[in-house]
């Protein structure tokens, strides 16, 4: 490899990362923009599944482009494990309360993953089978 060669591997590398932390701050900036409008107007769901709204809302009208969030959402969702780290780290500091309270924290957290899990998995299907819907639409009518 030539030194022109590595600068430009560089430069794309560069563009590349920075193209990747822009759009995963567009993400937390919708995030924390959606979890700002639920504390303003009280609503009773969380602000993650607002914002998950109002970004699903945002592809499916196509006023944000699918390539616009595709490398921040890759990245956030392949480093996804490192969010775990805090909660391990209290769990070690406050061990009192987790001894007292352990079972039913357990419990709440097994039952809200579980919810979690299969409302994310009937919204991934449902949209699955919309975009699968919309593409065979096209090239239906391409035929």
């Amino acid at each position: 490899m030539t030194l022109s060669e590595g600068k430009v591997r560089l430069k794309t590398g560069a563009k590349r990362a920075s193209l990747t932390l822009l759009q995963a701050a567009a993400i937390c900036l919708l995030a924390w923009l959606a979890h700002a409008l639920v504390l303003y107007l009280a609503l009773p769901v969380p602000g993650g599944v607002v914002g998950l709204g109002v970004l699903l809302a945002l592809l499916s009208l196509k006023w944000v482009p699918e390539k616009a969030l595709q490398a921040g959402a890759a990245w956030l969702l392949g480093d996804l494990l490192l969010f775990f780290i805090p909660p391990v780290i209290s769990v070690i500091q406050y061990e009192a309360m987790i001894e007292q309270y352990g079972a039913r924290m357990l419990g709440f957290l097994v039952a809200g993953s579980v919810t979690v899990l299969l409302g994310t998995g009937w919204v991934v299907d449902k949209a699955f089978k919309f975009e699968r819907g919309l593409h065979l639409a096209r090239a239906g009518g391409r035929l």
